[in-house]
């Protein structure tokens, strides 16, 4: 029997190496360029991290409008322009001097970051699948997690052999190197554009204009309970997931060790790889709401076990390192299910606006999750309050996500 073989998952390859590099450089390694500032530079933590607050609220913004340069420009011109910012965002970072430089830098990084972080990767996958689009999405965005288990260390490491400036110059130029062939030689508009529909089935008709329906689709969903029930508990969930993440290292380190910290990020990372690997393969079958309302359950187990103990450093290493795994096994799957949600929930057309604008303001309500556990923990003394409202967050999150109107309903929609 003859399988023919269907470009989309070129592209879904093609996203795996654009989340790698994007969330990478762009994101977790953001605390290794902190850490190695404050080395340097002698510049305290506030002077260092209120422009990555800045970084992540004007990367939410440009993330909110991004579809509307997709749509405009094509996603070789925008993954392309968004290569470039990055990068010399990350040569400008090697050579500041002074603190204020770093709003500058983070704003050109920024350009990059809203133009290749979570919104783009799903608006580059969108067209090419509706049956596997579960599935095609976990794939690409494991490139994402990876890149928290590759790039940062990996920067982390040349920073240490070769120095900071050297570091980052050797970053920005491998991340051109690598994302502007696969922007040029890989991506495509949709599969309209190869003579095929999504899945590789036999082409429709043109639906309407993306930017005619936006004008009333994007105005008229924000005014709805349904859009709300989808970007409010993401954003709650990871405001709480990201301010974790952050202080991670802090919160189990007293106990298990610089060494044990470094495994328990690096678990926490591997474990959601394989949460968003066992989630992709089965969500096509799933109401996806209940998947976001397990996700935050088991997310909720992890922060509870890292708040009873890591936190105090009262606990075993084996009650860390669970906490981490369970934590670490959402982690891939609150960036993968808004979307997912929105392409059940909508109709096809209004897909790439709305996750545009749902990423957007996610981005813009995790921005400040880092603060908000930091000036607990600083109030308080302990991480345990702190990630105790952390687990408030979540558990409002479920309910927001089960109370909406597509609870009650298959996974594929309407």
């Amino acid at each position: 029997m003859w399988i023919r073989y269907f470009y989309g998952w070129n592209v879904v390859a093609a996203t795996f190496v654009i989340g790698l590099g994007a969330f990478g450089v762009g994101f977790y390694a953001i605390t290794v360029y902190l850490a190695a500032l404050q080395r340097l530079h002698g510049w305290t933590a506030s002077a260092v991290s209120a422009p990555v607050t800045m970084y992540y609220v004007a990367g939410a913004l440009l993330s909110a409008w991004i579809a509307d340069a997709y749509e405009r420009f094509g996603p070789r011109v925008v993954v392309a322009m968004g290569s470039l910012a990055m990068a010399a965002g990350l040569a400008l970072l090697a050579v500041v001097t002074q603190p204020w430089h770093l709003y500058l830098v983070f704003l050109v990084m920024a350009i990059g970051w809203g133009a290749m972080s979570g919104a783009a990767l799903n608006i580059l996958i969108a067209p090419w699948f509706e049956r596997q689009r579960g599935l095609a999405v976990s794939l690409a965005f494991n490139g994402a997690t990876l890149g928290g288990v590759i790039i940062a260390p990996t920067v982390l490491l040349l920073i240490e052999r070769v120095g900071f400036a050297r570091a980052l110059t050797a970053a920005a130029a491998a991340l051109l190197i690598v994302l502007l062939p696969i922007a040029a030689l890989v991506l495509r508009s949709g599969p309209a554009t190869l003579g095929v529909g999504p899945d590789g089935d036999p082409p429709r008709a043109a639906p309407a204009r993306r930017t005619d329906v936006t004008r009333s689709g994007r105005g008229a969903a924000v005014r709805t309970w349904r859009f709300w029930s989808v970007s409010a508990p993401f954003a709650l969930g990871l405001a709480a997931q990201v301010g974790v993440l952050t202080h991670l290292v802090s919160i189990v380190g007293p106990a298990l060790g610089v060494g044990g910290a470094a495994r328990a990020v690096s678990m926490t990372t591997a474990a959601a790889v394989v949460g968003r690997l066992a989630t992709g393969v089965v969500i096509d079958r799933m109401n996806r709401r209940l998947a976001a309302a397990a996700t935050l359950g088991v997310q909720i187990a992890g922060v509870a076990l890292l708040a009873l103990s890591g936190a105090r450093g009262e606990s075993s290493p084996a009650a860390l390192y669970a906490g981490c795994a369970l934590f670490g096994l959402g982690v891939g799957n609150m960036t993968t299910l808004p979307g997912l949600i929105v392409a059940t929930e909508w109709p096809r057309e209004q897909f790439s606006a709305l996750v545009a604008l749902v990423v957007g303001i996610n981005q813009f309500t995790f921005a400040f999750g880092p603060s908000l556990v930091g000036v607990m923990k600083d109030a308080t003394g302990d991480y345990a309050p702190a990630l105790g409202l952390c687990i408030g967050l979540q558990i409002v999150a479920i309910v927001i996500v089960l109370r909406g109107p597509g609870a009650d309903r298959h996974a594929r929609g309407p």
